[in-house]
């Protein structure tokens, strides 16, 4: 790997909080030109140490699979989380390597049952259906708030097995810890946000903690019940690490998949000739769509990472132990290397070998299958019952670097006469 010997400098730097309040198409330029340079981008130099981007699909696939290298202590976000907040609320799997993170990993690994999956599966179909069938008939309504938000989270909270009087609680406590997210914030929303954030964040842990001990009282034919009991070699999560799992899982498998379902209804609003090539054969196309949603979309912008060991590849500079290097996955999924026309969206896309749910390695995403089926159940569901049903605004997404996220949605399920979709 080589690397550029001055920072990025201006609004080609997505280190920089103006990087992310650009238009998304300026973005994808920017993005565009890093990727003319061969390896690791410097992004920031300071006495603090070196901050470098990966852009190209090769270099974040790469630095995905070499955990000894790159490592995600102290923290996959950025900034990392401070110490306290990790002792306070417990390890992360997302922040954890080695050891450590596979005993987590494993844990949930075997949790996942043949039966559980199973059973996630066919609710995941009924679900889509009954939330296709909420849908006011009056129009427009958010596509976010009426089935992009409630799909993923109403799956979640059955397949967890969190009993149906929390659910609402939980939903209010989720808005409270993310209502202050995003660059476009005022000082006093500033200022507020951490001590609400977390306040949320630490009743939502004793939920799911007071739920945990339930289940083991009396075990349940749920997940939560599965992570809270002993396995062969006694692992199991223990109340902060299962508090902690399911944070992550507000992030990794309701946001996510929430922010690629609003994406994708956009996206086949605004292609017309793709969505009806997906209609015209549901199931030779759809899993491809799915892929192209997550591909063109890519939910998660970027994690970081910090290196471990010298690592040198080529010319320039080597990368430093204690160096931080930034996975751009959204830049990575349109590199023109491995993406023919990177910028079309293409239902017939094949390979598509996007990173969307990560760059493989151990810290590749676990649910990945699972919101695969769910991004399909709902299109193939609204589809089926609106074949017209299409988004009449482009989406609202508020910036910010961490995740694509799409506050608002304005779709009809009908088309009114005279009128084409956006």
């Amino acid at each position: 790997m080589t690397s550029q010997t001055v920072a990025v400098a201006g609004p080609d730097n997505p280190l920089q909080p103006e990087f992310w309040r650009q238009p998304g198409a300026a973005q994808r330029e920017a993005f565009a030109r890093l990727r003319r340079t061969d390896g690791p981008v410097l992004l920031e130099e300071t006495a603090r140490g070196r901050t470098f981007g990966l852009v190209r699909h090769r270099d974040v696939s790469a630095a995905s699979r070499r955990p000894e290298v790159f490592r995600n202590a102290p923290g996959a976000t950025t900034p990392p989380p401070a110490r306290w907040v990790r002792t306070v609320f417990g390890p992360s799997m997302v922040n954890l390597d080695g050891p450590e993170h596979a005993r987590l990993r494993g844990v949930v690994a075997r949790a996942f049952t043949p039966r559980i999956l199973a059973r996630a599966e066919e609710d995941i179909l009924r679900t889509a259906e009954r939330i296709v069938e909420r849908i006011p008939d009056c129009g427009p309504v958010d596509f976010v708030e009426a089935v992009a938000a409630p799909m993923p989270f109403e799956v979640l909270c059955r397949m967890m097995g969190i009993p149906d009087e929390e659910r609402d609680r939980i939903r209010s406590l989720i808005d409270r810890a993310s209502e202050h997210t995003g660059l476009d914030r005022t000082l006093a929303r500033r200022l507020r946000s951490p001590g609400s954030g977390l306040r949320a964040l630490a009743r939502m842990h004793r939920i799911v903690a007071r739920v945990g001990r339930l289940r083991q009282a009396c075990p349940g034919d749920d997940l939560i019940t599965r992570l809270v009991s002993p396995d062969r070699d006694g692992n199991h999560l223990t109340g902060r690490e299962l508090g902690a799992f399911f944070s992550l899982l507000l992030v990794a498998g309701v946001e996510t998949t929430r922010n690629a379902l609003a994406h994708g209804l956009h996206l086949l609003s605004t292609h017309p000739e793709q969505r009806e090539l997906v209609a015209s054969d549901p199931d030779r196309f759809l899993d491809p769509a799915v892929e192209e949603i997550v591909r063109h979309s890519t939910p998660i912008h970027q994690f970081r990472r910090t290196v471990a060991r010298e690592h040198a590849g080529g010319e320039g500079h080597a990368l430093a132990p204690g160096d931080t290097v930034i996975l751009f996955y959204g830049s990575a999924n349109r590199d023109a290397s491995v993406f023919p026309e990177p910028e079309a969206f293409d239902v017939t896309r094949s390979p598509n070998p996007h990173l969307g749910f990560g760059g493989g390695g151990p810290h590749y995403c676990l649910g990945a299958h699972l919101a695969r089926q769910e991004i399909r159940a709902v299109l193939h569901a609204l589809f089926t019952r609106y074949p017209e049903a299409h988004a009449t605004e482009p989406p609202e997404v508020p910036p910010t670097s961490f995740d694509h996220r799409v506050s608002r949605l304005p779709f009809r399920t009908t088309v009114p006469r005279g009128t084409m979709p956006v």
